[in-house]
């Protein structure tokens, strides 16, 4: 499928003529919505309903967003905000706009499931690495993340490949002990 070259703020303004645009705008931002309302909410499928329930309102309240103004993100986590504080105060994710629409519930499957969970996965790692000391944190992300060479590191970092490997090494043997201690 080609990408939709248009800007979120194009996307938007298009959706009441062509309803394909917010779908575009749907592609672009649900990850980053999902990442958001996991974080907050610390379960899938609660995550998964809040997050249908802000693309409904954001649908249904299109033709409000105004060009020009805030970025069509932050319009778009403030609806997820609103939906969020919403649901806290009534214990429950209201489904109004959904039901508006006439979408059905969420139903999630194995492969939807499986991506919520690797989201959360890969948060609470982010979360983790930021708790090591930042030299064992910047050489795993320049180790693992950009498969530096060891060589590499020690040019940049100033030292021997040895003591390169020893904070990767001990980094990586704390993570490992944090994760199995969270599971």
């Amino acid at each position: 499928m080609a990408t939709d070259s248009r800007s979120d703020e194009e996307l938007l303004s298009a959706t009441p003529r062509d309803p394909e645009a917010f779908g575009e705008f749907y592609r672009r931002h649900e990850d980053g919505v999902l990442k958001y309302l996991l974080g907050a909410v610390r379960d899938a499928e609660l995550a998964a309903d809040l997050a249908a329930e802000t693309f409904a309102a954001a649908l249904l309240s299109v033709k409000r967003f105004k060009p020009g103004g805030p970025p069509a993100r932050a319009w778009l986590f403030g609806i997820a905000r609103h939906k969020l504080a919403g649901a806290r105060r009534r214990a429950r994710v209201e489904d109004r706009a959904r039901r508006k629409l006439g979408m059905p519930p969420l139903q999630l499957d194995d492969d939807v499931i499986a991506r919520l969970e690797d989201l959360e996965a890969g948060e609470r790692v982010r979360g983790l690495l930021q708790a090591l000391p930042s030299d064992q944190r910047e050489a795993i992300k320049a180790r693992v993340v950009e498969e530096r060479s060891y060589e590499q590191l020690a040019a940049t970092y100033r030292c021997s490949p040895s003591v390169v490997r020893k904070r990767v090494s001990r980094g990586l043997r704390t993570l490992r002990q944090d994760m199995e201690g969270r599971s």
